[in-house]
């Protein structure tokens, strides 16, 4: 990988690496999730203080380093090309109108020919738990969240809008609430028997953006796609949705799709179709890129199409912390069972094809 001259991010690797964490042995018993524990991740992750998250910001930055300590702590073996962190090759683009943009790069060797103030730091922290059975152990699953938002009113590149005095797109439901939920069921797996598949931690960048952090890493895996077998992410479980039956329940998209929903549902986990099929959340976040590609991938939610969403408002407070705790308990069921249990197929003319519908 060519060298990068940017001092925050060799900082932050400093950091989060150190001792190899697999050697934590793991409890047996599957700890409870509290909605105290939920409530003192979320406010650190959607606090002021970073500034609502966006690509590329010393925001986003802090929330990465954040992250990656969590992954830390829990145990998780670290599973970038830089301890936990995956570097996303992003840069700054002025079109014919003086408006600045983000655009993904294809490779690194691009990037170089990029002139270097124009280049932005940006990273998918990714951890992982070893999967110990050998029949199905180089097969493994992703739970993910995507980490930035959208950010503060007034700073380059941000579509936030202020809402009084307050300027600040916090992004507490989105998605602090999937990055929340990813971290509390990797902290649930590591308390439990250790699971048969290999299961993939990761929190993506650049979603608001046009899903750049999983673009990325469709084209730039860390273990092989043909090797993942399911990919459940989680985005905006904050607060309780009347159409997928109140509080503790939640969503699949794109449930007709594939076995995923049947499986689960049958396996008792509180979960029904995507009760909004015309607002196309299966195509609008992280898991399409995946889908894309062919993996059985959907995102679990309780998003109820509030007021809140992208807004200044958006932020801890109007978060219901005993529902989500329900959510992720009920999530943390399904990963189990996905990654312990029969792999999840396509049913006919479920996958999408790359001349489908974008984003």
């Amino acid at each position: 990988m060519p060298n990068r001259t940017l001092l925050p991010a060799l900082l932050l690797l400093t950091a989060c690496t150190g001792s190899h964490p697999s050697a934590v042995a793991p409890t047996r018993s599957a700890p409870a999730v509290t909605p105290a524990d939920v409530m003192t991740l979320l406010r650190q992750l959607s606090d002021d203080s970073l500034r609502g998250r966006l690509t590329g910001s010393p925001g986003a930055t802090a929330a990465a380093a954040l992250i990656a300590r969590e992954m830390q702590r829990l145990g998780l073996e670290p599973a970038g090309d830089s301890g936990y962190f995956q570097r996303v090759a992003l840069y700054r683009e002025t079109d014919s109108t003086g408006r600045t943009r983000l655009r993904l790069s294809p490779n690194w060797a691009a990037l170089d020919r990029i002139p270097a103030d124009r280049r932005v730091w940006a990273v998918n922290v990714l951890g992982r738990i070893r999967g110990v059975d050998a029949s199905v152990g180089d097969q493994h699953i992703l739970v993910d969240a995507h980490y930035d938002h959208i950010g503060a009113a007034g700073d380059p590149g941000s579509p936030c809008q202020a809402a009084g005095a307050d300027s600040i797109c916090n992004g507490a439901d989105d998605d602090a609430s999937g990055v929340v939920a990813t971290l509390e069921i990797a902290r649930t797996l590591r308390a439990g028997t250790p699971p048969r598949r290999t299961v993939l931690f990761a929190a993506m960048t650049g979603e608001e953006l046009g899903l750049f952090g999983a673009r990325w890493y469709v084209q730039h895996p860390v273990l092989p796609l043909a090797s993942m077998t399911a990919n459940l992410e989680i985005e905006m479980i904050g607060r309780p949705d009347s159409l997928a039956g109140g509080p503790g329940k939640a969503w699949l998209t794109g449930y007709e799709r594939s076995t995923m929903g049947d499986m689960l549902a049958a396996a008792g986990i509180p979960l029904v179709a995507d009760p909004r099929p015309d607002q196309q959340f299966f195509q609008r976040s992280d898991n399409y890129a995946l889908a894309l590609r062919g993996v059985v991938a959907h995102t679990l939610s309780s998003f109820n199409l509030h007021a809140d969403y992208h807004q200044a408002t958006d932020d801890a407070s109007r978060i219901d912390a005993v529902h989500m705790a329900r959510v992720i308990e009920a999530a943390a069921r399904a990963v189990r069972l996905l990654a312990d249990g029969a792999s999840p197929v396509w049913k006919p003319a479920g996958r999408p094809q790359p001349d489908g519908p974008a984003r």
